[in-house]
C-alpha cells in the first residue's frame, strides 16, 4: 500500500490481547502503534496511561470484548483517549463477545449482547464523532444495539472464509454444509457463491441442553463436506453435525468458522474425535493464535479492516 500523508494523524493503540492484530493492521496502513503503561495492583484494580498524546489525532482502538476484564479495558481505554483529546475514536471489535445472547428466550434472561453494546456507546462523543467496527456477528441485528451517536458498521469476512475453502478444497468437488438449519441460509448464499451445492441437519430438541439429529437434507455421499459456521467454541453442535454427514455416507468433513473461540479442551476433543479432517478459521479471537497447528489453520482477517479504515480515514481532512 502507498502511504498517504492524511494518515500521518491516525494512532493505533491495543489491548495486550490484540498486539498481534493491531501491529498487521498498523504495518499495513504505514501508521503509528501507541503504547500504553499497564499495572495491575495487588487487590486487582488495573492501571492505564496513554503514552503517547492523541490530542488532535484520529485514534484506532483495537480490542475484543471476548472476556469481562477487556470489554471494561476498552470502554476505559476508549473514555480516557476521548476526554484526552482525540479527534476520532475506531473502536475495532474483531470478536464480540455474548453474541449469542442477542435476544431472550425465557422470562428473566438478560439481553447481554445489547448491554455490551450500551456499555461501549457510553464512552463520550468526541468531535468528530465514534465508531465501531464489527466482524461476521452472530446476528444481524446486534449492530443496531449500539447508541445513535456511535456509527456500528458490520464487516464481513466472506472473502477471507472463501479463500479457507477453497484452499481446503484444492480444486475438488464439495458441498458446503451448515450445523443445523438456522444457519442454512446464510450457508446457502455462501454456496451460491462458491458454485457448490448446500446442505443441512435437521435436528430437534430433546431438552434445554439436548437436541438430537432427525435427518440430512442432501446427498452427500461419498462426497467431502465442508461445515461452515459463524463460530466454534465447545465444538459440540459440529461434532453432532459432522457425525451425522459422516453416518450417510459423507467421504470426509471439514470445518470452518469465523470466530475459533474453543475454551479449555474443546480443540483436543474436536481433533480426538477423528470425525473432522481439519479446522481452519480467522484470528479473529485471541484463542486462535495460541491453538494454531495443523488440525487447526488460522488465517489473517487484519486486510478487511484495513480495507475499510483505509477508505474511511482517507475521506477525512
Amino acid at each position: 500500500m502507498q502511504f498517504d500523508p492524511k494518515l500521518k494523524i491516525v494512532i493505533l493503540f491495543y489491548l495486550r490481547d490484540y498486539q498481534y492484530l493491531a501491529s498487521s493492521i498498523a504495518s499495513s496502513l504505514q501508521i503509528p502503534l501507541g503504547s500504553i503503561e499497564e499495572k495491575y495492583f495487588p487487590d486487582g484494580e488495573i492501571y492505564h496511561r496513554l503514552e503517547q498524546s492523541v490530542l488532535g489525532q484520529h485514534v484506532i482502538l483495537v480490542g475484543g470484548t471476548h472476556n469481562d476484564i477487556c470489554t471494561l479495558n476498552l470502554y476505559d481505554l476508549g473514555y480516557g483517549i476521548v476526554k484526552a483529546g482525540a479527534r476520532s475514536l475506531t473502536l475495532v471489535i474483531p470478536y464480540f463477545g455474548y453474541s449469542t445472547m442477542e435476544r431472550s428466550v425465557k422470562d428473566g434472561e438478560i439481553v447481554k449482547a445489547k448491554t455490551r453494546a450500551k456499555i461501549l456507546s457510553a464512552i463520550p462523543d468526541s468531535p468528530e464523532g465514534n465508531k465501531v467496527l464489527l466482524l461476521d456477528l452472530h446476528s444481524d441485528g446486534i449492530s443496531h444495539y449500539f447508541g445513535e451517536h456511535i456509527t456500528a458498521s458490520h464487516l464481513y469476512g466472506k472473502k477471507i472464509i472463501m479463500n479457507a475453502i477453497t484452499d481446503i478444497s484444492k480444486g475438488k468437488p464439495f458441498v458446503l454444509a451448515s450445523t443445523d438449519a438456522g444457519r442454512a441460509k446464510w450457508v446457502a448464499s455462501l454456496a451460491n457463491d462458491l458454485g457448490v451445492d448446500a446442505a443441512f441437519v435437521y435436528k430437534t430438541r430433546q431438552s434445554g441442553s439436548e437436541t438430537k439429529v432427525t435427518g440430512v437434507n442432501a446427498d452427500v455421499k461419498n462426497k467431502t463436506v465442508i461445515i461452515y459456521d459463524d463460530m466454534i467454541r465447545t465444538g459440540g453442535s459440529l461434532l453432532q453435525a459432522a457425525n451425522s454427514y459422516l453416518e450417510v455416507g459423507a467421504k470426509e468433513v471439514f470445518a470452518v468458522a469465523t470466530h475459533l473461540v474453543l475454551p479449555g479442551e474443546s480443540l483436543q476433543k474436536l481433533e480426538n474425535s477423528k470425525l473432522i479432517t481439519q479446522i481452519c478459521g480467522t484470528n479473529s479471537h485471541p484463542r486462535s493464535i495460541e491453538l494454531q497447528s495443523n488440525f487447526l489453520q488460522v488465517y489473517d482477517i487484519s486486510t478487511i479492516f484495513v480495507e475499510f479504515l483505509k477508505n474511511y480515514f482517507l475521506t477525512k481532512g
